[in-house]
């Protein structure tokens, strides 16, 4: 069994409403969660003219492998509706690998740690909620460090416990 974490995001629709049917399909096909941290609203980020995102950062245990969870990720994104339009732009869902236990992978279409968790406070807040000791395997750095090195000042509030 491997422990995930995804950060889930949406700025489009009902917000919230897509965070909770991500959720459950993720635990059809991904895993059984562990912990899920509150609902944050947060600006975006890369692209400024749109609007605030929801999001939250879930633990699950599963036994699939982290090409498999990248796959159900997708899969969940495009049942839901998301469409791949404007990179960094706005979306009903959106799921990101953060960590896969504290594997490294470097492949094309798959990079675990997620190569910006570290400079994005709407990923690390969540996290550090969840799994303030969890220690990045490329930084070697506990998520409670990372949040206090953290130059983004970008708006996140946590909105629901």
């Amino acid at each position: 069994m491997q422990e995930v974490y995804l950060l889930l995001g949406s700025n489009m629709g009902n917000r919230e409403q897509y965070l909770h049917e991500a959720t459950e399909l993720l635990i059809q096909k991904v895993g059984a969660i562990k912990q899920g941290s509150s609902l944050y609203e947060t600006a975006p980020w890369g692209v400024d003219a749109q609007p605030e995102y929801l999001n939250q950062v879930l633990a699950l245990v599963t036994e699939h492998s982290a090409k498999d969870v990248l796959r159900s990720a997708l899969e969940i994104e495009k049942i839901l509706g998301r469409e791949r339009i404007e990179k960094w732009g706005s979306r009903v869902i959106d799921i990101d690998i953060l960590f896969y236990s504290d594997e490294v992978i470097d492949e094309l279409d798959l990079k675990v740690p997620h190569p910006f968790f570290h400079v994005r406070r709407f990923a690390v807040e969540p996290m550090l909620e969840i799994a303030p000791d969890f220690i990045h395997p490329l930084l070697k750095k506990s998520i409670k460090s990372i949040a206090l090195e953290l130059s983004d000042e970008l708006y996140v509030q946590k909105i629901k416990f």
